[in-house]
């Protein structure tokens, strides 16, 4: 398979253009990867990815990967990085991920409209960033490393007790109508 690099355990297949993981890969490398890096890929979907059964790490950065995203079960993940994709529904992602990743400590989403930090909107600010983390950790309270930053222990405190009410909102759609209609005076 071109554009294939495998070493022991890690499986690589990174920038290959692909639109979705081919099944060809899972076949001939599920069995064995703990480590799968499909960055730089067209991924819209992660559908074959249910080959992977052991895997343990998974990188997944510059894709197209949405809000329908699904993982399946891996229970010994321990790091998945979704930095760079189209990612806006926070609170749907870390509900799935709780369910699907149970021992999830190392998690990054850099890049994405989820993590509002100055990469995605000029907009964001520290604070935003800080209440995200919170909101994260309350989620998925085992991770140990978020976008980077090793979690402290304050932030986990701040977690336990606020966490519930960070929840960074999804910005909603507002039209204005367009021209707005503007009556002239005569003098």
């Amino acid at each position: 398979m071109a554009g294939l690099v495998v070493s022991g355990t890690q499986v690589s297949y990174v920038g290959q253009d692909c639109r979705e993981i081919p099944e060809q890969l899972g076949r001939d490398c599920g069995h064995f990867a703990k480590r799968l890096d499909l960055s730089f890929n067209l991924l819209r979907s992660l559908e074959g990815l249910s080959a992977f059964r052991s895997l343990e790490e998974l990188i997944l950065d510059n894709n197209l990967l949405g809000d329908d995203l699904l993982l399946p079960r891996l229970p010994r993940l321990h790091t998945l990085t979704l930095n760079k994709n189209q990612i806006t529904d926070l609170e749907y992602l870390l509900d799935h991920l709780a369910k699907v990743t149970p021992a999830l400590e190392y998690l990054s989403l850099l890049g994405n409209m989820a993590c509002p930090n100055e990469l995605v909107s000029l907009e964001k600010d520290e604070e935003d960033y800080k209440r995200y983390r919170c909101f994260v950790l309350h989620k998925l309270p085992n991770l140990k490393f978020l976008d980077a930053q090793k979690v402290t222990r304050q932030e986990r405190e701040e977690a336990m007790v606020r966490g519930a009410f960070m929840k960074v909102v999804k910005p909603k759609e507002v039209t204005i109508p367009w021209p707005l209609e503007c009556k002239q005076q005569t003098l």
